[in-house]
């Protein structure tokens, strides 16, 4: 496992194409100088000791120099000890609805985008729980197995939008059976579902699937997004002019229904939230799920770090020593050999 000790340093490197920039330009500007006084090559001729190339390689030596002591300013470190660490938590599996009803802006900017934040805000809030992730529409997929990696959250979370899953629907029953599935097989702990959806549901099991994760100990939170009044489902994200029509060509309003997320909360021991308010919806969750008891959870974690800021410090000196050895002028001993350029061979007439 490799981190930084301090990345806060390495906010420094953006010096490096900055003063390589400059470089650039002075040598474009002296280059234009010197055209002033007549042609480069017959000053070459003037100045044979001057060498044009060796200052610049001089300064990207040290330029290279900086960039390596400002890596070793980070601290660079390996883990080297992987470790059983026990900690009290419950296990969390997040079903997040993508159907196109999702892409709806009776809150803003859609239900998706609302549901997207309301799942960062929950996962910065929690502490030594395990969480994963599933998205359903018509069908119902594992989008990160049971982990405490809350970056690895985070990060599946912002790659997802209403085409990750291929059939549509809303197949709450599905994603439901799929996360009671999805829990490790760890015993003495607590787990729970949370289903954030607008509630439209295009299947009949969504009652059953949370009293069968109920009877196995699971209880089953849901999360209402959108409005009672509805609103047009674009064609599309980010679309406000082009909406869904029925056969008849009528727009077609998608409706949040609340009455069906109380019934699948009731079913599954949980509570039904409203999270319009993302703050205090997802307050009142975490209120919710940290009256269930905590139970003891093993995760590995590299414990030991070494420090490998020797090897950048040896690089950094072996590339300062060979920038002093390097003359701006011209080796007189070595003036005569030119690995650049070769002499013609007079043709014969």
């Amino acid at each position: 496992m490799f981190r930084f000790g301090h990345p806060e340093y390495l906010y420094l490197l953006v010096i490096i194409p900055v003063l390589a920039f400059l470089q650039l330009y002075f040598q474009m500007q002296r280059k234009k100088k010197l055209q002033k006084f007549g042609n480069t090559e017959l000053l070459s001729h003037l100045m044979p000791d001057v060498s044009f190339i060796r200052p610049a390689v001089k300064f990207y030596l040290l330029l290279l120099a900086i960039a390596a002591i400002i890596v070793t300013l980070a601290s660079p470190q390996f883990g080297t000890k992987l470790e059983t660490v026990k900690r009290k938590g419950i296990e969390l599996i997040i079903a997040l609805d993508v159907s196109n009803s999702m892409n709806a802006t009776d809150v803003e900017p859609s239900r998706l985008d609302r549901a997207k934040l309301a799942i960062e805000r929950l996962t910065g809030k929690l502490i030594n729980d395990r969480i994963g992730l599933i998205v359903f529409a018509g069908e119902a997929y594992v989008q990160l197995p049971i982990t405490t990696d809350y970056a690895s959250a985070r990060l599946f979370l912002s790659s997802i939008n209403t085409d990750v899953v291929p059939t549509q629907g809303t197949a709450i029953g599905s994603a439901i059976r799929l996360a009671s599935n999805s829990f490790s097989q760890q015993e003495d702990i607590n787990r729970a579902i949370v289903v954030i959806t607008d509630g439209e549901n295009h299947e009949n099991d969504a009652i059953e699937a949370a009293e069968a994760a109920q009877e196995e100990g699971i209880q089953v939170y849901t999360v209402g997004m959108g409005s009672p009044d509805g609103a047009p489902i674009p064609v599309g994200p980010n679309n406000r002019s082009n909406f869904m029509k029925d056969r008849e060509g009528n727009v077609i309003i998608t409706k949040m229904n609340t009455n069906l997320l109380r019934e699948i909360a009731q079913a599954g021991n949980g509570e039904y939230i409203a999270a319009n308010n993302i703050r205090r919806g997802i307050n009142d969750l975490i209120d919710e799920l940290g009256e269930l008891e905590k139970g003891e959870i093993e995760s590995k974690v590299y414990s030991d770090y070494d420090d490998q800021f020797q090897y950048l410090i040896a690089l950094a000196l072996l590339i300062l020593i060979i920038e002093y050895i390097i003359l701006e002028r011209k080796n007189k001993l070595l003036k005569k050999i030119d690995l650049f350029t070769t002499e013609e061979t007079p043709k014969e007439d």
